[in-house]
């Protein structure tokens, strides 16, 4: 069963039969045993899986996702929204994903990428004929891409790679910088409040949520609580931002940073205008969605806010930016970093930036005027728009 409610879409636009049926459920499941001998005695085991979602609109586009407790659920739910947040942004990928089901933190580099190479061995027909293009995800960055990069000698095969590997300058960040250019328009649009009067709540600090909050502060918002595995903190008055993260590189954490201490629940309550949850799936839901004070929530991570969680927000009249729209900017920087593998074209890092802001800003102007038209949720808007593209170039493919 799909993950995004084709029902409540349904009451809004029309959706033809033999397209509801293509995106009710993912395209192609691959489910595989990896596994790398270490010594005469110790060997690594773990399932991966690879998902791909409705790629009419081309390749399969989606990171590697290392985790313990990963599920062929979980890459199938964000597979599929790769594909809607593809169709909103109108670049030419389809969705996917991939997660191997292990814990990396006791692996030597060396030994992670021998491991990784295992699945390279087993993707590498797709990968080398561009049906799968994957990016970094948790618990892989830059450095694994570049590990894929060397076993098929095609840079185009995979995104999120260094620069020094032809990756592209600004990749890193963004997603983050996307996050924070869709809180501007947002707020602007929503809030119709002066930046430097709002404060940010951010739950997760790692690459999107520290990226997010420097950014923020950047533009001038007042960046007031975060969080990360270990704790959160909060100060009313804001944080300085950089002496922060600078804390963060040091000590791996915001613990211990000055600040009120808080629960990492405590800061989904914060009293704050903009809440931005980065971190993980299912935090904002049905039993804590009441307690929220923020005017304005921008779903920086997949999923954080559960069907029920989203139904209350709707009725408490607090706007949320969805994922597909809010987190977007890491694969519309994707896309230009695998179209300049492919033509040989440069970049700086703040032509990337303008790139990734032009195209969530005409994304974002689409889901208000589908908002508008239809008197609907900014979620359910975002999802019209995508479905649109995504009919429209099944028409174009003869899929109906």
């Amino acid at each position: 069963m799909a993950f995004v409610d084709l029902d409540r879409l349904g009451r809004f636009i029309k959706l033809p039969t033999a397209s509801r049926d293509i995106l009710e459920g993912p395209e192609k499941q691959i489910m595989m045993s990896l596994r790398l001998k270490l010594s005469e005695t110790e060997r690594i085991t773990a399932t991966a899986y690879v998902v791909y979602y409705c790629t009419v609109r081309g390749p399969a586009k989606g990171g590697i996702r290392m985790m313990p407790d990963v599920t062929l659920e979980e890459t199938t739910h964000l597979s599929e929204l790769m594909a809607w947040k593809t169709a909103l942004v109108k670049i030419p990928f389809g969705g996917g994903k991939s997660g191997i089901k292990l814990d990396p933190s006791p692996l030597t580099r060396f030994i992670k990428s021998s491991f990784l190479k295992e699945w390279v061995h087993q993707m590498r027909l797709d990968l080398e004929r561009g049906v799968y293009i994957p990016a970094p995800d948790m618990n892989t960055g830059p450095a694994d891409m570049a590990v894929i990069v060397g076993e098929t000698r095609i840079p185009e095969c995979v995104t999120g790679k260094p620069t020094g590997v032809g990756g592209l300058p600004g990749r890193l960040e963004a997603t983050g910088w996307g996050v924070a250019a869709i809180t501007r328009r947002a707020a602007e649009h929503l809030l119709k409040t002066q930046r430097t009067e709002l404060s940010v709540a951010i739950q997760g600090f790692g690459n999107v949520g520290s990226y997010a909050a420097q950014f923020c502060k950047d533009l001038g918002f007042k960046v007031v609580a975060v969080s990360d595995v270990n704790g959160a903190i909060a100060n009313g008055d804001g944080f300085d931002v950089p002496r922060l993260i600078r804390h963060v590189n040091e000590h791996r954490t915001v613990a211990g940073f000055p600040g009120q201490k808080i629960t990492n629940d405590e800061l989904l309550s914060y009293p704050c205008d903009i809440l931005i949850p980065a971190a993980s799936g299912d935090v904002i839901t049905e039993k804590n969605a009441d307690a929220i004070r923020a005017k304005l929530i921008v779903e920086a991570a997949n999923n954080p806010v559960t069907r029920g969680g989203d139904h209350i927000l709707v009725e408490r009249g607090i706007p949320v930016v969805p994922d597909i729209l809010a987190n977007a900017g890491g694969v519309v920087g994707s896309y230009v970093e695998w179209h300049h593998s492919k033509s040989g074209a440069m970049s700086t890092k703040e032509e990337v930036f303008d790139r990734i802001e032009r195209v969530l800003g005409m994304a974002w102007n689409r889901t208000l005027a589908a908002r508008d038209e239809h008197k609907c949720d900014l979620r359910t808007a975002s999802l019209i728009v995508a479905a649109g593209e995504l009919i429209e170039s099944m028409r174009d493919r003869n899929w109906v």
